[in-house]
């Protein structure tokens, strides 16, 4: 059976960015110092996007792994990213439904960076990765928290959120993630200038799109999302929304 696709806005949104979370280079560089990495160490990343993550630190830390996203166009990118690093012998990537996949032996680092979705959470999603991991592995997730606490709907809608409780604030997630069982042992968050790189590209990444396709079938829907989503961005998301990755031991 073949795997289900993203939609296409979600590929044309990302236009050639390599990481499709507000993560720079320097934060992932620092993110895989932190959590020790060690040559060796098996990687497991559930929505793996395009793949640096994984590729980076296979060329700089030696790890293995293997990544799985349900984006056709994501998954090629990451195999011509492993091989333009030099690193095919070490990560592979596979098409596919991330909350179905089970590895073929327990890892030691199990990663689902911004897509909590796949398990209806966090506590879902630490779920499944408790069961990639081997005794004594680390999750690590990416996910949104409120910076401040939005005021009202309109704020809550302009961040992207479907209610209030949709993210916990920062206290509350690390709250969270005790509740669930797990221990949290290091973390790296997202400033604004990493949140402003990643908003703004897609931004310029929809206006070339839409500069080269007029006549798109997805031409309204995408010029209507670049005319409103700057001022949405600046006057909420920017505002009140953090996002970090979160390492967590299980207890």
């Amino acid at each position: 059976m073949t795997a289900p696709d993203l939609p296409r806005q979600f590929t044309i949104r990302e236009g050639d960015l390599r990481i499709l979370n507000p993560f720079d280079d320097v934060k992932l560089a620092t993110l895989g110092r932190a959590i020790r990495l060690r040559p060796g160490d098996e990687l497991l990343d559930l929505c793996s996007g395009k793949g640096e993550l994984l590729c980076i630190w296979a060329r700089d830390h030696g790890i293995t792994g293997t990544g799985v996203d349900i984006s056709s166009a994501f998954t090629a990118a990451a195999r011509e990213r492993a091989a333009e690093l030099g690193v095919t012998d070490r990560v592979r990537f596979v098409h596919g439904d991330a909350a179905a996949y089970s590895p073929e032996r327990p890892v030691d680092v199990a990663a689902c960076v911004g897509a909590t979705w796949i398990g209806d959470g966090v506590p879902g999603t630490l779920e499944l990765l408790g069961r990639a991991l081997r005794p004594g592995g680390m999750a690590l997730v990416g996910e949104p928290y409120w910076r401040r606490d939005p005021p009202d709907e309109e704020a809550v809608t302009g961040s992207h959120a479907r209610s209030r409780d949709e993210f916990q604030d920062l206290p509350g997630l690390v709250r969270l993630f005790g509740e669930c069982g797990w221990d949290l042992v290091e973390m790296v968050l997202a400033d604004q200038d990493s949140w402003d790189r990643y908003a703004a590209a897609h931004w310029l990444n929809l206006r070339r799109w839409l500069d080269a396709n007029p006549d798109d079938e997805l031409a309204p829907e995408l010029r209507r999302e670049l005319t409103e989503d700057p001022l949405r961005y600046v006057r909420f998301q920017r505002e009140y929304l953090g996002w970090g990755v979160f390492a967590l031991l299980r207890r």
